[in-house]
């Protein structure tokens, strides 16, 4: 009797410590992706006062994205070595050291671009840093019964905050100044630095004996997501996915004004309806989960994004186009929730640093890939029929999926059992 009661005692601690720690990482990645959306508005506004090149202004915005493709292994071995934790506050004191240097050569005059680009870069790297360190996190910070619930409310922070309010905050500051727009942003990191002190446990991962070299980690790595089929799968979809993300982010702004035939304020609206799609998604996971199933939630990404895709193709009504960004935006959001807590119950810890930057590879890598690709179709063909490859692209994933994510391999999941790879 007496071990039910202190089973039941620890399982109500281990309950309260999720609920605690799904609470911290939900206001640390809210407040961490405001400043990352306000920081992608300001840095290339700030660029256009140095510059009038296009292309100088728009290599602002790729160093900061560059990190991802150049340094997310590199990254990945380092949080499988450290305390998550503390990489987390590494990486705000990256971001807090960059943009006080930034600040300080703006008001007093001294800001040139090379400045501004090495800044953006640093700032790429830290966010690669905080976001594959809170990724690998999680799993130790919330409880199994928890984590569905937990990455649910965090892609809904990340969506929210990132995609919606950070850019609009973002040029908001920016009119009031650029000295303005900075200290602001600074101060959410630091907010953001004291929030982690609020996390319950340890998260120093258990460091091997023998010594391994860098490369043969990122070799590890870079094996174990392919050696596993349901992972290796999962990748492989949001890489096309995700290129069909970059395509469309990439074309849309010129179609819509010349092809569609919106305006500004018929184009907000377009993207509106991205985000909106983003944040219901954050909202309905897990009721769908229990109402329609995980695969047919997954499956849904596939055909939002497919919709998302072909809309511009097949119409140029903006309802129609719109409800295209609305799928497109929640299957987003709701493949993102499905795959981390896929993920966080097959990955043993001392992976999930190398295993989350593989991925991130994958998915945030095929981005520009996407954008440079549907560039260069639309050039030759078209832009209708540049999409057109991206839709097909879509449809191609459609058979392996339902092969590979089956109701079988996915209950073994749910069990804590791995699938055969």
């Amino acid at each position: 009797m007496m071990d039910g009661v202190a089973e039941r005692s620890g399982t109500a601690r281990a309950v309260d410590r999720s609920r605690h720690n799904t609470v911290v990482l939900v206001v640390f990645t809210a407040v961490t992706n405001l400043a990352d959306g306000v920081l992608k508005i300001a840095l290339p506004l700030l660029a256009t006062t140095l510059t009038s090149s296009p292309g100088l202004v728009a290599a602002v915005s790729l160093a900061l994205t560059l990190p991802w493709l150049l340094t997310a292994l590199h990254v990945g071995v380092l949080v499988d070595r450290f305390d998550r934790r503390a990489l987390l506050w590494l990486a705000n004191g990256m971001r807090l050291l960059t943009l006080a240097a930034l600040l300080a050569a703006w008001t007093s005059d001294a800001l040139g671009l090379p400045l501004l680009l090495a800044g953006s870069a640093a700032l790429g790297v830290a966010e690669v840093i905080a976001l594959t360190s809170a990724m690998a996190l999680t799993p130790s910070a919330v409880g199994p019964t928890w984590r569905e619930r937990a990455n649910a409310w965090i892609t809904g922070a990340e969506t929210v905050c990132n995609e919606f309010c950070g850019p609009f905050v973002g040029g908001m500051l920016v009119a009031v100044g650029s000295t303005f727009a900075l200290g602001a942003t600074a101060a959410g990191y630091v907010l953001a630095t004291a929030v982690l002190v609020l996390l319950a446990g340890r998260f120093r991962v258990v460091r091997e004996a023998r010594e391994v070299s860098v490369s043969a980690r990122i070799g590890e790595g870079l094996r174990y997501l392919w050696e596993r089929r349901l992972l290796r799968l999962m990748a492989l979809v949001l890489t096309v996915l995700c290129s069909c993300w970059g395509a469309w982010l990439a074309l849309m702004p010129l179609m819509a004004t010349t092809t569609l035939g919106l305006g500004p304020r018929e184009y907000g609206m377009l993207l509106s309806a991205l985000g909106a799609g983003g944040l219901v998604g954050a909202l309905s996971v897990t009721a769908l989960n229990r109402l329609i199933g995980q695969r047919r939630v997954l499956f849904a990404d596939l055909i939002g994004t497919f919709a998302m895709v072909i809309a511009p193709v097949v119409t140029t009504e903006l309802w129609v186009l719109a409800g295209g960004a609305f799928l497109g935006g929640m299957g987003g959001t709701l493949w993102a929730v499905n795959a981390r807590t896929i993920a966080q119950h097959l990955v043993e810890p001392e992976m999930m640093g190398r295993y989350s930057a593989v991925a991130r590879l994958f998915s945030w890598g095929a981005m520009p890939v996407g954008a440079g690709a549907v560039g260069l179709l639309g050039e030759l063909f078209g832009m209708r029929a540049a999409l057109v490859v991206f839709a097909v692209a879509v449809l191609i994933t459609i058979p392996p999926f339902l092969r590979t994510m089956t109701p079988g391999v996915l209950a073994s999941v749910e069990q804590g059992a791995a699938p055969d790879r």
